[in-house]
């Protein structure tokens, strides 16, 4: 997979919760919704600086990051979603963030490898 997939994926994932974001606070949620806005545009930030890496190690460092913040945000949707603060279909979200986590896992895994075998 190449960077520019999840570049795409991520920038528009975080348009997409900027949106929940705006509808959980429409609901009253402050807290919850807060931690999902801060975490997911850190995976989007973190993935934009990773394409100007200065070495490879710095591309996989900035890319497990991103990986680490789409975990902490699949979080706070499946606490969102199970907890029923705000009555929402989260389906599309829980989809969506699953499918870009195995993408960084993909590039974080493939680049790894690339790495040892390099040394």
């Amino acid at each position: 997979m190449s960077e520019n997939i999840i570049k795409e994926k991520s920038f528009n994932f975080a348009l997409e919760v900027i949106e929940l974001y705006k509808k959980l606070k429409a609901n009253n949620e402050f807290v919850l919704s807060k931690q999902l806005l801060r975490s997911w545009t850190s995976v989007g930030a973190n993935v934009q600086e990773a394409t100007s890496a200065q070495s490879k190690k710095d591309f996989l460092s900035k890319m497990f990051i991103a990986a680490k913040e789409a975990r902490e945000t699949k979080y706070w949707i499946l606490l969102l979603d199970q907890s029923k603060i705000v009555n929402l279909n989260y389906t599309k979200y829980i989809q969506e963030i699953e499918n870009i986590i195995s993408i960084l896992t993909k590039i974080t895994k493939t680049t790894s490898i690339n790495i040892k075998n390099n040394l």
